[in-house]
């Protein structure tokens, strides 16, 4: 055999490695590749961008607003009342096709008494009524501190649809939202829906239990930011990480 054939043959043999060699290769792949599961808040919100009128782009053809509505008294109300209200309760339900899908989220949120409390004091105007003002004042707060146990509860109604566009998802779930909102007004209900930073409020409190303040602003991304996650949001000086998965 030549010496020309002999480097050739020694080229094409493969290389062998070590034991150790090989378990660091796996370990690099490891620690790239990771387990598939998300180790932070951020990397667990299942969204690709979220637009400043309060839609939201969940896949390529997947889009979703949320409305938030408050309870309304149907046990303390007359026989006709509840009648009504469960009718117009199910004209909403049937209202929602198959081609809208719909989940609702009840959320409690602990809350600062002290400071909740100072909400329902009545302040003295310097008459004959203050002493009623301070009565009723501390009604308000008796109930306060017997009633929710220091919790916020907050409800909200979030409608998904599929489009081809953004175009034809934005003027669709803007439909909805006002025949929606119609019910609920029927119902007597108030209702309303959430515009971006509402919507990223709402998850924030969600992944920050301890009441963590939110802190958002649009200014802080760059323009047309609409990928999934452009850039770690904690490398923008006072930016909350939920700007990551936001776009105009």
């Amino acid at each position: 055999m030549s010496k020309k054939q002999k480097n050739e043959t020694s080229a094409k043999a493969p290389v062998k490695l070590t034991r150790a060699e090989k378990k660091e290769i796996q370990a690099i792949i490891r620690r790239y590749k990771g387990d598939g599961k998300p180790h932070s808040a951020q990397a667990s919100i299942p969204y690709e961008a979220m637009y400043q009128d309060g839609v939201c782009r969940v896949t390529p053809r997947t889009f979703s607003k949320c409305i938030e509505f408050t309870d309304i008294s149907y046990q303390l109300a007359q026989a006709d009342t509840k009648t009504a209200i469960f009718e117009n309760l199910c004209d909403l339900y049937n209202y929602l096709d198959a081609s809208i899908h719909v989940q609702f989220s009840f959320i409690n949120r602990k809350i600062d008494p002290k400071q909740y409390a100072k909400s329902f004091e009545i302040r003295a105007q310097g008459d004959d009524f203050d002493d009623i003002r301070s009565e009723y004042s501390d009604i308000l707060q008796d109930q306060l501190v017997n009633g929710n146990n220091g919790l916020m509860k907050r409800k909200f109604m979030t409608y998904t649809i599929e489009a081809d566009s953004l175009k034809m998802a934005r003027a669709r779930l803007r439909r909805i939202e006002t025949d929606l909102l119609g019910y609920f007004k029927s119902m007597g209900a108030s209702a309303w829906g959430l515009d971006a930073k509402e919507r990223l409020e709402v998850m924030h409190s969600i992944f920050h239990p301890d009441g963590k303040p939110f802190s958002f602003d649009w200014k802080w991304l760059p323009p047309r930011t609409l990928s999934p996650r452009p850039r770690s949001a904690l490398a923008m000086p006072g930016c909350s990480g939920w700007a990551a998965n936001t776009g105009r």
